[in-house]
């Protein structure tokens, strides 16, 4: 028997481990068996709250730091992507060790605690944003979380569909949210926006089921927690020292570093350089969402299905370029929803890397393996606004809104309207030169230690090491 077929054979057991024990009262709590529908509605329930502060967020930034917009943006994000990628294994881990469940409640929760400062005190609200990245990691934990009810040939298609709704929940949220605002205020929206973010709330702590009982926990086995794998600088060092994770991680910072810039000054940069109105804006949020709903579940399986895993991953990124060189030397609005239709096709980069990640990770080091990827991306929403912001400042591109708090089209005179987005095109060409090098299907060496991993008396993958012993690399062997 091959090392490949050994493998799913163990995976399918230790899931079906799992189904075991649930099915017997290894969790009382929760609504059914663990699902990735549980998982999906946390995600929708969470974005869509902040969706409908998108008009809002933009009014009160200006208002509050009416110099220098996009650089106080740029340095409010800095702050809250760099604490998430200190804290993404860290809730990484610890989800692995004490389960899936109360770290999703702890996520959301102060991933929504800002939305009510928004009218009570807007310096506040920028200051709880900015610490609120400790905990700003829900999509680590949501992908754990769906590695363990899901196998290997399911995953892709699973994570297609969590990012999905993710795109769903900017489909209507932002255009309600401007709607409301316009009518009845924003104080209207900000109440709608923390009441949706209470439901989440609820939701998790009433209907969703742990996903990882804890007779299938190391600490149940008297495994001492690996503080090594909290750490985000040892897992850096970790990641050198594997060919492949480490391709893996440059991929994923070139290519996400633009896309966290871009998302936050893209939608003022439509306004005020491009002349979209805020219906506008919100029509083109909701086309965009729409087309990456598809983008993201039917074209993501079976492109996955037909090319494979590594050229899913090349195919996003290159439609991904093409995307961010059309921002840039785009100078019509017609030119912004033509490469808007670009985008959603790119946006099948980020769950066909997660697969991989999934694909190549043992099944009680999805937490750490989610973990790292999504710590890498939270180092990334912090330099991608602030770089943006920086780039649009040295080439003179004026996006402070005028005195009287109206929106008038920027003039457009020089050869790139937008120079951040070339920037952008460029640092996502070099990850695609990048991913070029990473294997479709990984083999990693052996590791030092594994043999007395699988040998020991009880036979448990989650035997604790002696003391000195090699620690092992994330991710593991795989052949599909």
């Amino acid at each position: 028997m091959t090392q490949s077929k050994k493998k799913k054979r163990a995976n399918r057991s230790l899931l079906l481990a799992k189904k075991i024990i649930i099915k017997d009262g290894g969790t009382a709590q929760g609504f059914g068996a663990p699902s990735v529908y549980h998982a999906v509605i946390v995600i929708f329930l969470e974005f869509f709250a902040w969706g409908l502060l998108t008009a809002p967020t933009l009014v009160v930034l200006h208002e509050t730091f009416p110099k220098h917009t996009f650089l106080m943006n740029g340095l409010i994000q800095g702050v809250k992507g760099l604490l998430s990628f200190l804290s993404a294994p860290l809730i990484g881990a610890l989800s692995d060790v004490w389960g899936r469940k109360s770290f999703l409640l702890l996520t959301v929760f102060f991933t929504c605690a800002p939305i009510p400062l928004m009218k009570i005190s807007p310096w506040w609200y920028f200051a709880v944003i900015s610490v609120s990245g400790v905990f700003a990691v829900t999509f680590s934990v949501v992908f754990a979380y769906v590695a363990d009810i899901t196998q290997e040939h399911e995953r892709s298609m699973a994570y297609g569909l969590v990012s999905a709704t993710f795109a769903a929940s900017l489909v209507t949220s932002p255009a309600i949210g401007a709607y409301l605002g316009r009518v009845y205020g924003d104080g209207l929206v900000v109440v709608l926006a923390s009441a949706i973010a209470m439901l989440d709330i609820c939701f998790i702590l009433v209907a969703v089921p742990e996903s990882l009982p804890e007779k299938m926990r190391p600490a149940s086995w008297g495994a001492p927690i690996s503080w090594e794998q909290a750490d985000p600088f040892a897992s850096l060092r970790k990641v050198g020292q594997d060919s492949t994770v480490l391709l893996i991680c440059i991929t994923v910072f070139l290519s996400y570093l633009p896309e966290a810039g871009q998302y936050s000054s893209f939608f003022l940069y439509l306004r005020q350089i491009m002349g979209f109105s805020p219906e506008n804006v919100a029509a083109f949020i909701a086309v965009l969402g729409l087309l990456s709903i598809i983008a993201q579940t039917v074209i993501l399986s079976l492109l996955m299905r037909s090319i494979g895993n590594k050229n899913t991953i090349l195919l996003g990124l290159g439609f991904q370029i093409l995307q961010l060189a059309w921002y840039g030397f785009g100078s019509e609005p017609w030119m912004m929803w033509a490469a808007g239709a670009v985008a959603a096709m790119s946006s099948i980069t980020f769950p066909a890397i997660s697969a991989l990640v999934s694909r190549t990770a043992e099944p009680d080091q999805q937490g750490v393996g989610q973990g790292m990827v999504t710590g890498i991306r939270g180092l990334c929403n912090g330099l991608g606004p602030a770089l943006y912001g920086f780039i649009f400042y040295i080439f003179h591109v004026e996006l402070d809104a005028p005195p009287d708090g109206t929106v008038q089209q920027g003039s457009i005179t020089s050869i790139i309207p937008g120079p951040p987005f070339l920037f952008g095109a460029c640092s996502v060409l070099l990850a695609l030169l990048v991913a070029l090098f990473i294997p479709e299907h990984p083999h990693l060496g052996p590791r030092p230690g594994s043999w007395k991993k699988h040998s020991s008396p009880h036979g448990h993958p989650h035997s604790p090491q002696p003391p000195g012993e090699a620690k092992e690399p994330l991710l593991q062997d795989t052949n599909v």
